[in-house]
């Protein structure tokens, strides 16, 4: 194939943003690996097993403690035993690849694509300037010929760090084009990770590879490789691995006729009717062809070849108007203004299909796009390169140069509005929103701190959103009840409490203390970051004690406790009680959910680590 064509595939990372994403590459065929065995693995060394759970320790490196089952794939090493590698049976070329990993304390690993072009996974909790060498890292490319200094080049670090703490399950996904070659074995256009996504956050993206990283199974490049997993660098337990192989030719198209019609349509007229202003033919679907600036109409025709039956995926980019796409006949997009998308059964074969493009909007850049997905066919441009969202915002970031505070509406999961959030950031990257309308802290993350684009873009919404990967801690509710009896339901609001906040003070850093009163007795509510930004220390204080005062520490699916004061929720975050805490929490079932709760006196001090 020629080597624009693969040129003009990093666009459609671009186009990505500009359409719904439910429909991106919906009808490709994801395989889940099974972890009930290791069958799935090609001659598995001694180092890798299976287990039903997996924890680790803080404090002590390359430790699991595991349990029998299945559903989690182990690698364990020590001295005695290095370990060794472990290959998928699976060679591959385009992939997306998706899967959770825990790294267990000073671990190192990586996902090797092709089993040449690596993606570091390592124990990087607390690193406050991630390198190449770190997670999600591509890590970098080794010449022993080099002055010492220069052997490692064209490594790339990821964006931020949005790791988490050893023992808490991480998600990662890759999408990965593989480097083609012409019919003679040359290649000719260099193999490329077109994102990584670490926890919820954007760290790679289009990154292309000039050659194997260091490590690879072997320096020569090829169509196809194996997926391989590091084993010999520490200790790492993988699950739900599931992948997307694009093997699969993508449709084409051929014959293509346009007519340009001038006027300023409402909707697709009558074309008998009409005089067009052009009209040819053109190798390339575009909106070039058409040499007005606005109000007009473009129409297409022509032959779409599809490879393979199956459901397919359209999306069709119309700025500054409105379109449609028909195959067979039959709409497949409809695209009432700027965007549409998409999906349609077709058969193998060559399908008439036309487009109409109706531009009326004169602010915008007429620029016609189209891309199809489908069987084994990744997401792929079919027309120029020449198109624009013409509503793309540049994001509007506020950076934790210092220890800061942002007033905003904060929106959760589950369509939940904060209506009195304080973003509260700070240098070593830990960041967190807490209520003040019901004294809780409400999200934690890492990374970068808050995107206001949606508070300050235009008239805006009044809200923002954090830059950086996202710990929730449910449904906003008091962080301090009064409570009946040990199971007495925790309260929704903070109604017949006379909860009454009563603003922040700040230290001599710029962090804040919340203050407000509950049951006619005074708290202070301060919360610092752990050094490394590896969690948030919190120190509550009340002026004076009220029976029945208890603080909901967390609530969850599942709450364990791993040693004496020392809690893991969901496998997602720590709760760890500090020194000087005399009651002894409890967890308890609360519906469907578990909740650690705690009695509270006059002071209460705990971490919350992620």
């Amino acid at each position: 194939m020629d080597k624009k064509i693969y040129t003009a595939l990093g666009m459609v990372l671009l186009l990505a943003s500009s359409f719904d994403a439910r429909v991106a590459n919906a009808q490709a065929l994801k395989s889940q690996v099974a972890l009930t065995d290791l069958s799935a693995f090609a001659a598995p060394p001694k180092n890798w097993e299976i287990d039903g759970s997996v924890h680790a320790d803080l404090e002590k490196p390359n430790t699991f403690a595991l349990t029998k089952g299945g559903g989690i794939l182990v690698n364990t090493v020590d001295e005695k035993n290095p370990g060794h590698d472990l290959y998928l049976n699976l060679q591959h070329g385009d992939i997306d690849l998706e899967m959770d990993y825990i790294m267990a304390k000073g671990a190192n690993s990586g996902i090797y694509l092709q089993g040449r072009y690596e993606i570091q996974l390592l124990d990087s909790w607390g690193t406050i300037n991630p390198k190449s060498s770190d997670n999600g890292g591509i890590y970098e490319r080794w010449d022993d010929s080099k002055p010492d200094g220069m052997k490692g080049y064209e490594g790339h670090a990821p964006r931020q760090n949005a790791s988490r703490a050893p023992g808490l399950w991480q998600h990662i996904r890759i999408s990965f084009q593989a480097p083609k070659f012409d019919d003679k074995g040359v290649k000719i256009a260099n193999a490329k990770v077109l994102y990584v996504w670490l926890n919820g956050v954007l760290i790679q993206e289009n990154v292309e590879l000039s050659g194997p990283t260091r490590g690879a199974y072997d320096a020569k490049e090829s169509a196809l490789g194996p997926l391989r997993l590091q084993g010999d660098h520490g200790a790492v337990a993988f699950k739900n691995i599931s992948y997307t192989n694009f093997n699969k030719l993508h449709p084409t198209l051929s014959d293509l006729k346009y007519t340009v019609y001038k006027g300023n349509f409402a909707k697709e007229p009558d074309y008998k009717t009409l005089k067009p202003q052009a009209q040819g033919v053109t190798p390339m679907l575009t909106s070039n062809e058409v040499k007005l600036a606005n109000e007009f109409l473009l129409k297409y025709t022509g032959i779409i070849h599809i490879n393979e039956a199956g459901e397919y995926a359209f999306k069709l980019s119309v700025p500054g108007g409105k379109g449609a796409l028909r195959i067979n006949g039959a709409p497949a997009v409809t695209a009432p203004g700027f965007r549409g998308s998409g999906t349609v059964q077709l058969p193998a074969g060559d399908l008439p299909f036309e487009i109409f493009y109706i531009k009326n909007v004169d602010w915008a850049k007429a620029a016609l796009g189209l891309t199809v997905s489908g069987p084994g066919v990744r997401e792929y441009l079919l027309s120029d390169g020449n198109v624009s969202s013409n509503d793309a915002v540049d994001p509007i970031l506020i950076n934790a140069t210092e220890n800061v505070i942002l007033r905003s509406f904060s929106d959760l999961p589950g369509g939940i509005r904060v209506t009195h959030g304080i973003g509260v950031g700070s240098t070593e990257q830990l960041h967190y929103t807490y209520d003040a309308d019901k004294g809780m802290i409400v999200q934690i993350w890492r990374g970068g701190f808050l995107d206001a684009t949606p508070m300050w873009h235009e008239r805006g919404d009044g809200s923002s959103k954090p830059a950086g990967s996202v710990q929730y801690f449910g449904k906003p509710a008091p962080g301090i009840a009064k409570l009946a009896t040990a199971d007495a339901a925790w309260p929704a609001d903070t109604n017949g409490t006379n909860y009454k906040p009563k603003g922040y003070t700040l230290d001599a850093d710029g962090r804040p203390t919340f203050k407000y009163t509950l049951y006619g007795a005074a708290v202070s509510d301060a919360s610092t970051v752990i050094p490394g930004g590896q969690g948030l220390h919190r120190e509550v204080n009340i002026s004076a004690p009220v029976a029945g005062l208890t603080m909901r520490l967390a609530q969850g699916s599942k709450i364990e406790m791993l040693k004496d004061g020392f809690y893991s929720v969901d496998d997602q975050y720590y709760i760890r009680l500090d020194e000087g805490t005399i009651d002894k929490p409890m967890v308890r079932i609360s519906g469907a959910m578990q909740e650690l709760i705690i009695p509270v006196k006059q002071k209460l001090t705990y971490s919350i680590i992620f």
